[in-house]
């Protein structure tokens, strides 16, 4: 297969398990790049809304009202990159478009390439209320795509999710049958070997955020950003080369 052909169907429209962890496998690693930079920029882990949630309630008690102001922020962000997600998911399905996936990573890159190209220029004291946003708002958007394109079945912000399935697979591996007449129990080693994988991906992506950062600053965002431009770009060329033959 071209190259061309493989970039139309990563992130087109017919979904396989195969093709599904190919997109989830990168979009792991930029999701730890984007978690690390948060961190190590302002403190703050823009993936983690468990932990986000936790840390209102306990800068509520407190009396840190200014750290719930921020954290309610980042819950209220995450969630409308998700919502943003699926309103651009289902406008696109809708119209019958092979980037009805694409659009909302492409979405994503466009973001994370502005972002990285402009928010070292931000110097003031109160850059986190800008930075968090956007980071959150990212994070939804790439957390619900991709929980879209698998039907739940991978998330590759949520390490928890993924460290608890990771669990059940190996207790299901080391089960011991020795009941005759009952269905055995059998782990699912290739979904064991993807999530395992796909975490170890999202730790790299923080090895990477974290030492880009500390190098170049927040420019460590750009190869990622342009990484899920190239992923998307095709079907996206392929909708507008219909639009425009249906104009002509």
């Amino acid at each position: 297969m071209s190259s061309s052909g493989y970039l139309d169907r990563i992130a087109g429209p017919e979904r396989t398990p195969s093709l599904n962890q190919q997109l989830a496998s990168p979009s792991a690693l930029v999701a730890g790049v984007l978690n690390s930079v948060g961190f190590i920029a302002v403190a703050f882990y823009t993936s983690h809304m468990t932990g986000v949630s936790a840390r209102v309630a306990d800068q509520l008690v407190l009396g840190e009202y200014y750290l719930v102001g921020v954290g309610l922020l980042a819950v209220a962000s995450f969630i409308a990159g998700a919502m943003a997600c699926a309103v651009i998911f289902n406008w696109g399905r809708r119209r019958g478009l092979r980037g009805r996936y694409a659009n909302v990573l492409l979405l994503e890159g466009v973001l994370m390439l502005v972002f990285g190209l402009l928010a070292e220029e931000l110097t003031a004291s109160w850059r986190e209320i800008v930075f968090i946003p956007v980071l959150c708002f990212t994070m939804g958007l790439q957390n619900a795509i991709i929980t879209k394109i698998s039907g739940a079945q991978i998330r590759t912000t949520h390490v928890t999710g993924m460290v608890t399935d990771i669990g059940i697979e190996m207790g299901k591996l080391a089960y011991l049958n020795r009941t005759p007449g009952l269905d055995p129990v059998r782990g699912n080693a290739p979904k064991l070997a993807m999530l395992a994988s796909l975490v170890l991906l999202f730790v790299l992506g923080g090895i990477i955020g974290a030492a880009g950062y500390l190098a170049i600053g927040f420019a460590v965002l750009v190869p990622c950003a342009l990484l899920l431009v190239i992923v998307s770009h095709r079907p996206l060329m392929t909708d507008l080369g219909a639009h425009a033959e249906g104009r002509a």
